[in-house]
């Protein structure tokens, strides 16, 4: 009797976890786990590569054969089905003021093709959409939806949104499945707000308007969702260690915690928004560590926290990207999700649109984040112009894709395709695949859709051939993936 007493007790507390559920496990039921083997089954290989016309191109069909001991001379990727870990969530980008700006001097037949590239059946299967609550950088200016001064709110009005972003959005929605997740990050709350009476250069938010901004959150949800936009969720302040020249607040480690606590989680609760996903920080890999340590050691403040964010823009102090804290809160905070949530390649420069080191930035990025534990991934701006805009302070930056408007050109950067490699071919609801290397030289991730079907990606960012096996359970294949190229192979 006490032992079915302890059963329908940890049941109970089983269900009552929800706000601490991660978005996969390895027991997730929709993963069709393949624990056989692969001998004489179909591989198709897909490859994007330097110096070529190769983009997204199918080059190789071959069957698997039976393993054989791999030798200490020979590259190897080793794949082993019967190991999975997080759910994929998806991949997507933003839509932001320039996006939509640009996006408008379209003609409706380089419109459709631009959506269809990244939404449609035939694109690369983008299901991610980030947008700002009111302006960022990118637009051609800053702005809010309400009159300054406004503290009851009583002027909140999107009028603005609804005359080029929104419009964008619900086309992109239209082509997305079930499987759409939208989501906002504010860049400032209004300059009456805020310390330094400023939406620009930092600054902070004054405790007396706490509530007042946390109110302003819901009044966005309510307003995106009156148009037909579910809002999946929301972070809760863009870089908030970052005093830029553009739209900025500060929020140090206790002070976005007890925002949360206080204020953000339990108004959205309030309003019947409680199952909306709040994501913490939204900055940095160098400082996520401390954020996660003092938001989700928090009881009270951590059960409205979905996960974390992060940029990769850590690098600017001249380091290398820090994967390893990803892999720390992983492991330190399993219930917890974490979020690609912005990044793109900085300091705009016309001669490098075909840049092939900007995609490769991508490649490692996504391999590396995927391998930590991340679920999701979310590109910056999905469109700009041919000067890497609008941007109303010139903070000019590359996107996969640009329009020229003179021509009315659409660009695709190899950027376009990298991203393609891994949100094309896997599909939201996948597991992640144990995938290893037997080099530094080649890198590789892999996911299990929920059909079965398992996509490894590959990457070669060297200058030469390499030939390697791709060992799965015990099949093998032997492959070879050109200089500077990325493969997609799916079995």
């Amino acid at each position: 009797m006490i032992r079915k007493y302890y059963k329908l007790l940890s049941l109970l507390v089983l269900i009552t976890s929800c706000k601490d559920a991660k978005v996969g496990t390895a027991e997730t039921k929709e993963a069709v786990l393949n624990e056989g083997s692969y001998t004489s089954k179909i591989l198709e290989v897909y490859t994007t590569a330097r110096d070529t016309e190769l983009r997204l191109t199918k080059t190789n069909q071959l069957e698997f054969k039976n393993k054989v001991q791999p030798l200490e001379t020979e590259i190897a990727i080793f794949v082993n089905t019967k190991k999975t870990f997080q759910k994929y969530l998806g991949i997507g980008g933003a839509i932001t003021d320039a996006s939509a700006e640009v996006f408008s001097t379209l003609n409706p037949e380089k419109q459709n093709e631009l959506l269809q590239s990244y939404f449609g059946k035939g694109g690369i299967g983008y299901n991610i959409i980030r947008t700002s609550i009111h302006s960022s950088d990118f637009g051609l200016g800053s702005h809010t939806y309400i009159d300054e001064g406004d503290d009851e709110l009583e002027t909140f009005s999107i009028e603005k949104d609804k005359v080029k972003r929104i419009p964008f959005i619900k086309r992109a929605i239209e082509l997305i499945d079930d499987n759409l997740v939208f989501y906002a990050s504010p860049w400032s709350p209004p300059a009456f707000m805020k310390t330094n009476k400023n939406m620009l250069r930092g600054g902070k938010l004054l405790p007396e308007f706490r509530q007042a901004w946390a109110n302003y959150y819901v009044k966005f949800i309510e307003a995106y969702e009156a148009e037909g936009i579910p809002v999946w969720g929301l972070t809760i302040q863009n870089e908030p260690m970052a005093t830029q020249r553009w739209e900025s607040c500060i929020y140090n480690a206790e002070e976005e915690r007890d925002f949360l606590k206080y204020y953000l989680g339990p108004t959205l609760e309030k309003a019947g928004m409680g199952a909306k996903n709040i994501v913490v920080w939204d900055h940095n890999r160098d400082l996520i560590t401390n954020r996660a340590n003092t938001i989700f050691e928090d009881p009270e403040a951590s059960k409205y926290a979905w996960g974390i964010g992060f940029h990769w823009y850590e690098t600017w102090t001249g380091g290398l990207p820090k994967y390893d804290n990803l892999k720390n809160i992983n492991e330190s905070f399993p219930t917890k999700n974490m979020l690609f949530t912005e990044g793109c390649q900085e300091n705009f420069n016309t001669e490098r649109l075909h840049h092939w080191p900007n995609a490769e930035r991508y490649g490692n990025s996504m391999i590396n984040d995927f391998n930590s534990g991340v679920v999701g991934w979310t590109d910056w701006n999905i469109l700009l112009d041919e000067r890497g805009g609008p941007n109303h302070v010139q903070n000019f930056c590359f996107a996969p894709i640009h329009a020229n408007k003179k021509t009315s050109e659409l660009i695709y950067t190899p950027t376009f395709y990298y991203i393609g490699h891994f949100s094309k071919f896997i599909k939201p609801g996948a597991v992640r695949v144990s995938t290893t290397t037997s080099r530094t030289s080649i890198e590789s991730t892999s996911f299990m859709n929920k059909n079965g079907k398992i996509v490894t990606v590959v990457m070669n960012p060297t200058e030469t051939k390499i030939v390697y096996k791709l060992i799965v359970n015990n099949s093998e294949a032997l492959l070879e993936i050109a200089p500077r190229a990325m493969q997609s192979i799916v079995y």
